[in-house]
């Protein structure tokens, strides 16, 4: 499907749900140990693909566990490149979080960045949340990077805060939103309705 009028697709990417096809996806990332440290997933038991199976069966559909909607992220030529999270809605205080993860061989193409889009027009434009609200660990710039493209600010840090490699870290934390979202959404917002 390329149909640039449909709401979850972006300009390289498109959202889908996560689904019990994607094990074999989500054993091979579970390979890259620092790649899952860096995103505060820790290092992680080995398990088996009958036990990801299950818990990819749990969550797919965009089915809601626990406040958490999982999407799996496809590039325009069906391939899956990674996966994108819809968390921590506070309906009351209309924010909400992402979390974002593209796998190691497609990462540096702009696919993050793309998918995360997506999810953001939908929560600030389908769900009128009004703000963002995301972190990410001190040494993560591939992040740090994304969230400033889209227009995030950083809002502060808590130190010492992350612990992996034998070691605490900061991590930072990154705040967008409904107007600044606009602001920066904008010449994309103008190509997506075209």
């Amino acid at each position: 499907m390329d149909d640039k009028s449909y709401f979850w697709q972006g300009q390289i990417t498109r959202l889908r749900p996560l689904s019990v096809d994607d094990t074999e996806e989500a054993l091979r990332d579970r390979l890259d140990s620092p790649g899952r440290q860096m995103l505060q997933l820790g290092v992680e038991l080995p398990t088996s693909a009958d036990a990801m199976r299950a818990r990819l069966a749990e969550r797919a559909d965009c089915r809601d566990v626990d406040g958490l909607i999982l999407f799996t992220i496809e590039n325009f030529d069906g391939q899956n490149v990674g996966g994108l999270s819809y968390h921590t809605r506070n309906r009351k205080d209309g924010n909400f979080s992402f979390g974002v993860r593209v796998t190691l061989p497609f990462r540096g193409r702009g696919y993050a960045t793309d998918a995360t889009r997506i999810l953001l027009r939908y929560a600030f434009l389908e769900r009128r949340y009004h703000k963002c609200n995301s972190a990410c660990v001190e040494n993560n710039i591939a992040s740090m990077r994304l969230h400033l493209s889209l227009g995030f600010r950083e809002e502060g840090r808590r130190r010492e805060t992350i612990f992996y490699n034998g070691r605490y870290y900061d991590e930072l934390l990154f705040g967008l939103t409904r107007d600044e979202f606009d602001a920066n959404d904008a010449p994309h917002r103008l190509e997506w309705l075209q």
